[in-house]
């Protein structure tokens, strides 16, 4: 049997628009099965899998949901049957990609099935709202998104080309030859940021010189939740969580948190952890006239004309401090944390702009006072960039890999 592209889609309102995109996809070889989570009219054309099944797998009975008075429970209800479906149909080995096009609605449903999807299985979402700000339809998954430029309603030469490249799109993902990938290697996650990059620079290569695949992850929020994500679904085999910033947005409200469990997915997956309170001196705000009224006083430092980085202060520092020991306590595999007593970033180093030894050990104390019995604190006389330090916090890692 060949490749399958699901395609989920409403076909009482769009009926006309997934039969060409449906076309399109099995001219190029593919099998597709079509997915219905319409509620209202007729479907245009018959679907392999009806919003009949869909409500079921939802909880939701269709017939009252097509009446159109609860339109808000239909929505849920559509959606999580849809999340369902989609699982199901990969977990059987039915689904080698898909694509779903939509406007708001229809997109939040695709997506919300699609991210019950693993990272590298082709996923496209045609939409309405494409070229905005898609991070809540996207989350931590590979999701694609393509503009519609237009309503995705009817035909005319701009949605025509659209619907084409949206084909070709999931046609040529599904259809690429992977064969050649070189023998994987067991993969760590580590995460980085600008006032880190020496240290994870350094410890990423001790590491792949011992057979690891380092996964770097810039620490923006975005990028601490992706992380996260890849750890929970299994895919990480250790965590080298060197830059644990995020964890200060979470606390002073900046811009780049990852959300208050940031830390504990390698907690709660049982894997090997190494933590670090790298740049836990500086939270992240926008351009300098951004900064709310409460922080205009405080020692900040212009990163670049969009980025204005707060120092943190002691008592910020020690609630940072709490948070790691808490995420280092959910542990139930080897976890030790590295403490840098010359400073946590680069620019809190001995003479730099952020440099305050009072905010920093009281990051260090909370650690340390509120960390379980058992759990190796190991304090070095090192800045977090310098080698000395990166080496034994790779090295710390690997000794962990090989118990």
């Amino acid at each position: 049997m060949g490749k399958t592209v699901v395609i989920t889609g409403s076909l009482d309102t769009k009926g006309q628009e997934f039969s060409f995109l449906r076309e399109l996809i099995q001219k190029q070889g593919l099998e597709t099965l079509m997915v219905d989570f319409g509620v209202m009219g007729e479907p245009a054309f018959a679907p392999d899998i009806t919003r009949q099944e869909v409500a079921k797998a939802g909880g939701g009975d269709l017939s009252t949901l097509s009446s159109g008075g609860h339109k808000d429970e239909a929505m849920q209800i559509m959606a999580a049957g849809l999340a369902v479906v989609v699982r199901r149909l990969f977990d059987q080995g039915r689904l080698d990609g898909i694509i779903g096009m939509g406007g708001g609605g229809g997109t939040s449903l695709s997506t919300m099935a699609m991210r019950t999807l693993p990272v590298g299985v082709p996923k496209v979402m045609v939409s309405t709202l494409g070229g905005g700000d898609v991070s809540a339809y996207v989350g931590t998954r590979d999701i694609t998104f393509m503009p519609s430029i237009v309503d995705v309603a009817g035909f005319n030469r701009i949605s025509r080309a659209i619907y084409i490249n949206a084909a070709g799109a999931i046609a040529g993902m599904v259809k690429m030859d992977v064969s050649q990938v070189e023998e994987e290697k067991p993969l760590v996650a580590a995460s980085m940021f600008g006032n880190t990059t020496l240290a994870v620079d350094r410890a990423r290569s001790v590491l792949e010189a011992r057979g690891y695949e380092v996964l770097v992850f810039h620490a923006t929020g975005t990028g601490g939740r992706t992380m996260e994500g890849l750890i929970a679904d299994g895919h990480v085999a250790a965590s080298l969580d060197i830059t644990t910033t995020e964890l200060a947005d979470e606390v002073c409200g900046g811009v780049l948190s990852a959300g208050p469990e940031r830390c504990l997915a390698a907690s709660r997956h049982g894997i090997p952890a190494v933590l670090v309170p790298g740049c836990v001196d500086m939270a992240n705000f926008w351009a300098m006239d951004t900064m709310p009224e409460k922080y205009k006083s405080r020692k900040l430092y212009q990163w670049n004309p969009n980025i204005t980085l707060l120092r943190t202060n002691i008592e910020e520092n020690k609630r940072i401090g709490e948070m790691i020991a808490a995420a280092a306590n959910a542990a139930s595999a080897p976890v030790a944390i590295l403490i840098p007593l010359q400073g946590v970033s680069q620019l809190d180093s001995p003479g730099g702009a952020f440099w305050d030894p009072q905010a920093d050990q009281a990051c260090f104390e909370a650690i340390k006072s509120n960390l379980r019995p058992g759990i190796p604190v190991i304090e070095m006389n090192n800045n977090v960039n310098d080698s000395e330090f990166a080496d034994r916090a790779a090295q710390t890692l690997l000794d962990m890999l090989k118990k």
